[in-house]
């Protein structure tokens, strides 16, 4: 396969009946990694564009990377009811099941590497390892400001706030982004569990957080406070472009190969 070129995608049914756009890449009898993205991106965006898809291929790796709901080419529910935690792990789940695959590591990135604590902890059995990238303790998202952001999608109106203002503008950088999804996104997962050292999943986590990353030293003692925790500084990187750095690839990488 041109790794240029990400396959296909299939859709997968989610068990509320939205659709989940896969793609698959590598060889099936390979160990598979499933990568699951950040807010506002996509799997092709977050992981075949960066050229994670393709170093782990390189490695020996079978991956399935997910658009999650509200992204890439699924489907963009408008309610925030349809993106509540336990829908976003049941989502995972769901893509697992409709591949036969019963063990995977995990990779993912802010948002997906929340599903990922989420996930790792109800499909203990099935989740062996994973990788968490950009994620700190708590919920960064009690700040965004629901209202301005529907505000200023309908209307115009200008964001005061600096987060809601950031988060908007990571929307609209991805052509093809539904702004009232990704908004109905952030509302739908308020008040939902959150990653902290009394939930920790028991397997082996990489933590990674860029070096300019402002959650950096958050993202540090939750690695810290995990039980097979341990932490990856992306050297240089912030919060929006460590998925593209070779040093956080390699390091994965390693962490991916390593046993117990």
């Amino acid at each position: 396969m041109n790794t240029r070129t990400a396959p296909a995608h299939r859709f997968v049914y989610s068990a509320d009946g939205v659709n989940l756009a896969t793609y698959e890449f590598g060889d099936p009898s390979d160990p598979t990694v499933l990568a699951v993205h950040g807010f506002a991106s996509s799997a092709v965006a977050n992981w075949h564009a960066t050229g994670w898809t393709r170093d782990l291929l390189r490695a020996g790796f079978h991956v399935i990377a997910i658009d999650q709901r509200g992204h890439g080419l699924s489907d963009k529910p408008h309610s925030p009811s349809a993106y509540t935690m336990d829908t976003l792990v049941a989502d995972v789940q769901q893509v697992l099941d409709a591949y036969l695959l019963d063990e995977v590591a995990y990779a993912g990135y802010s948002l997906g590497a929340r599903v990922g604590w989420q996930t790792a902890r109800e499909l203990e059995g099935r989740v062996t390892r994973a990788i968490l990238g950009g994620i700190p303790d708590g919920d960064p998202l009690t700040r965004f400001q629901v209202a301005d952001a529907r505000a200023h999608i309908e209307h115009g109106t200008e964001v005061g706030d600096r987060l809601t203002g950031a988060y908007l503008t990571m929307a609209k950088a991805l052509p093809g982004n539904d702004l009232e999804a990704l908004v109905a996104l952030v509302e739908g997962m308020r008040d939902g569990p959150q990653p902290g050292p009394d939930n920790a999943p028991s397997q082996p986590l990489l933590f990674a957080t860029g070096s300019e990353d402002r959650i950096l030293e958050a993202s540090r003692a939750l690695a810290e406070a995990t039980p097979a925790g341990s932490f990856f500084e992306i050297p240089g990187r912030n919060h929006f472009n460590a998925p593209t750095s070779r040093a956080f690839r390699d390091a994965a990488i390693a962490f991916l190969g390593t046993t117990g």
